[in-house]
Formats: structure tokens, sequence, C-alpha cells
């Protein structure tokens, strides 16, 4: 067999000039034990707290526990198909998500993939999970209103731009309602929503969904969703999810509003987690740093500074009670992180008083600083009245002889019981809860019978909407009750009470 000489100069020739001489260096380690969404990995000595690292099939973990013979990690996707003996390989980089326009109207994971069958997500930016939290000084005190469209909220528990309110309550009292028809009420007023669903069943998702497109709030809203079915990691990973995504906006001057539903269901899953990782157990076998776990986060909630360009994320935790036990350990907790709550009591709830909002332990501690002027001159002592109404009806069911003035009170307070019902999906608009509540705390309703009340309010701003359009018009133009407006509504009401029957 002859050799060419000059072939095999050329082979040669070609090899060296297409030798690299980069090295592949990447930090390996091997996995010792894998289970229950952790698994124990031998090596991975640089590795950092918080870092991604890869398994062969392709599933992603992050680094939980950091230990001086092994790495806790824990596995964001399918476990099962992690074995014994596997390589892991450390990435080296932070866990991060798509953010910007791309996401909006998406149905998404906490890693960022779409559930909703409309295609990839083709964000071009991306934003890191855990993000430390705006300092004091890069933030200004909450002013601006965060209407909900609900007139017990707006007018007694008021929201504002920035603020966190928490929603409490046991199941079935109206809490997501609640967020939701917070959202539905956001539309065209340019503020991007999240909704964070931890551990809810997939149905109970496909219904607030559903509800959200009905109302025409999908196209400003994502939805990030860690089901019942998810993984402990991923439900303890999807609210920083959610909230880096929304961080996105309010970086760039823009308005963002987050709900958590819920975040006793992720305190479960980082309490698994944490006691899988053999963490010592703290009080109802939660782990020591369970606090810093929801105040990291719920510290990301601001308003910024306007030399910052005055972005804002709100957000409206919501936190699951067991027979109205608001002393319980993650409710304590995230009473204490909040600025002021939303308390929905069962009894209220069952009697039709929805939303079925406790007065008197519901409360915001930004106050009127999130309210329009007329709004607070209309609804100023409205929370103490109706604390003060609750306490005379405890007394009134002993069937004592009462005076004309508890009577008239009391009366009174049964008419703004029924005009602060709402029902679900239908917010109100400010200039129009003006006007109803006006009508009940200036004693125009006090003659109307309670069972008229919610007809008369109907009646009345659909008047108001058709012959006085105006009206509502100033009222948002000018957001003060001045003489001048409180006349034309006193008018208003007068005019159409003649003709109500």
């Amino acid at each position: 067999m002859k050799f060419n000489s000059d072939e095999i100069a050329s082979v040669i020739q070609a090899e060296i000039q297409q030798y690299g001489s980069t090295i592949d260096v990447r930090e390996v380690g091997t996995v010792l034990e894998v289970g229950d969404g952790i698994a124990r990995v031998y090596g991975l000595s640089n590795v950092m707290s918080g870092e991604m690292v890869e398994f062969p099939s392709g599933v992603t973990g992050l680094a939980f526990n950091l230990e001086e013979k092994s790495v806790g990690v824990i596995i964001l996707g399918d476990y099962l198909s992690i074995k014994e003996g596997d390589e892991v390989r450390a990435l080296g980089k932070l866990l991060s998500v798509p953010a910007g326009d791309a996401v909006i109207g998406r149905v998404l994971d906490p890693l960022g993939n779409p559930l909703d069958g409309k295609g990839p997500v083709n964000a071009t930016i991306t934003r890191p999970v855990e993000l430390i939290a705006t300092g004091v000084a890069e933030r200004q005190p909450v002013h601006e209103p965060m209407q909900t469209g609900i007139k017990a909220i707006d007018a007694m528990t008021p929201i504002g731009r920035g603020q966190r309110e928490l929603i409490i309550g046991d199941r079935k009292t109206g809490k997501t309602a609640v967020a939701i028809d917070a959202i539905v009420n956001q539309k065209g007023k340019g503020v991007k929503c999240f909704y964070v669903a931890i551990g809810q069943k997939d149905s109970s998702v496909a219904l607030v969904i559903d509800a959200l497109e009905k109302n025409g709030a999908m196209e400003f809203t994502t939805v990030i969703v860690a089901g019942a079915s998810a993984p402990a990691p991923l439900q303890y990973v999807a609210p920083y999810a959610g909230t880096a995504m929304a961080e996105h906006f309010m970086y760039n001057g823009g308005h963002a509003l987050i709900v958590y539903d819920d975040l006793s269901k992720q305190a479960v899953a980082y309490r698994q987690l944490s006691l899988l990782m053999r963490r010592p157990p703290g009080r109802e076998a939660f782990p020591g740093d369970v606090f810093y776990c929801h105040s990291r986060l719920l510290e990301r909630s601001a308003k910024l500074s306007k030399e910052l360009g005055g972005g804002s994320i709100t957000s409206l935790p919501i936190i699951e009670t067991l027979e109205g036990e608001v002393s319980a350990y993650i409710p304590t907790n995230v009473i204490s992180i909040t600025d002021g709550q939303i308390y929905l009591q069962p009894d209220l709830f069952f009697a039709g008083i929805r939303p079925a909002m406790n007065v008197g332990i519901s409360v915001s501690r930004v106050g009127g600083n999130a309210q329009i002027k007329a709004m607070k001159k209309v609804a100023g002592g409205l929370r103490l009245d109706l604390a003060s109404f609750r306490e005379l009806e405890a007394f009134a069911q002993l069937g004592t002889e009462l005076d004309p003035a508890t009577q008239s009170k009391l009366d009174r307070g049964y008419r703004m019981v029924e005009l602060l019902k709402q029902a679900q999906y239908q917010p109100m608009d400010v200039a129009e809860q003006i006007i109803s509540i006006y009508a009940g705390t200036r004693g125009h309703l006090d003659e109307v019978a309670v069972d008229r009340v919610r007809d008369f309010e109907i009646g009345l701003l659909s008047y108001v909407r058709d012959r006085k359009p105006d009206l509502l018009v100033k009222i948002r133009e000018v957001a003060d009750l001045t003489p001048e407006i409180e006349e034309a509504i006193k008018s208003a009401i007068s005019t159409f009470k003649a003709s109500f029957r």
C-alpha cells in the first residue's frame, strides 16, 4: 500500500489550522442520593448558594444547602429522571427568568416556560429571580391611589401604589375574588398585573384565567403557576420569579400589581425543603428563616424615588388562616411585614355580605395618603361608624329598649352594610363610588327601605351616567369635594329620589 505524502501533509495542516487551544473547564460533582425534590451532591466545592446546577437529563437545580462534605440541591423539575451517581455540572450563574413585554398575557411556570400552548416566550430580557430590595433612600412614601374598584376597600382600607396590603381569611371567604377584582379594575390604567398561583388546584387556576379573559384583563396580566402537583422547589421559587418579572416594569418607570395566592402554601413548601435538608425546625416545624423568606420577597414591592423614575410594585399577598386563627406563626409574620390587612370573615361571607370584610380588624397603614381628597372627605368616618355599628348590633340583640339616637345609628348602619355589598367582577369607577357613599353617609338613604338600597344605588348611578355625565368627569378631574361638586351631587340625589319608587 502506497502512502501519498502530500495527502498526509494536507491532513496534518488542516488539523493544525482547526486546533483550538480552549480547554473545557467545568466544575462537576456526583449525585449521592436523590428523592422528594432534593439531591445531595458530592464535589462542587466552589459552588455558590443560589447558583444553578445541571443534571444529565437537562433538569436544573439550585444550590440550597452548602455543607462541609456535600451540597444540598433543590431540583426545579422532574427529579425522577435523576439517578444516583449522575454527574452534576455547576453553571456559574444565578437563576433568571424572562421579563419585559413578551411575558404579558401569558401563562408561565416559575422558570418562565409557557403553559398556555401559545408558543415560546420570545423575551430578549432576563432578570435574576433573587434580588436585594431597594434601600430606604431610593424610595418615596406611598401617595398615589391604586384603586381596586371595590367600594368597601377603596373607602375604608385604601391601597396606594407601592403598598403591600395583606388579604387574610379562612378558606372560601373570597380572598382570590378581591384580588382578581383589583386586577380587572386596572384595565386602561397602564398597570401590568401578575398573578402567582402557589399550590392551587389546576381547576381553580383555570377558572381564574377564564375570568381574567372574559373581563378583558388577560391582555395586561401574566399568570405564573406552580400548582398543587408541582414539586415543592417550584412552589418555593414561584413568588420570587413573579416579582422579578414585575420589577422590570418598576425599574423602567412603570407600575405593576402582583398577587401572591397564597404565601401560606409557599411557607409549607419551604418548610418541606428545609426539613428534607435537615435544617433545624422551629415553631410549628417551620425553619428559623421563614420570616426572612417572606420579608425579602415583600420588601421588593416599593414606590421608587423620582430620580429612579417613580415606578412601583404594589403587592397583595394572600394568607389562609385556619378557623380564623390570625395569631398563628405565618399570619403574624406576614401581618408584621405588610402595610395593612384586609380581614375576610366567614360569618359575614355566609350572611351574604360580600366582600366579607371585618371592618374592625382590617386596616391600611398608609391611610388617607392613598385616597383622592373627595373620597377622604366622603368616607372619613365610615370605618369607625361601621365598627361601632357592629358593637351596637350585638348589643341590640339582647332585646333592650333603644333610645331614638341609637336606633337611627343602627338603621343607618344596616343601610351602609347593604350599600357596601358588591358583586364579583363588577369593579366601580372612583367617581361613582364617591356618589354612592355620599348618599349613604350623608343620610340620603335613611328613608329608603333596607331591601331597596341596592336598587336605589343602581338607579342613582345609571341616572347620573345618563343625565349628569359631566358630574362624573368633574369629580375625576378635580378629585376633591368642592362646595360646587357637593351641591351638584346633592341635587342629583334629590332629583332621582323624587322619582324613585
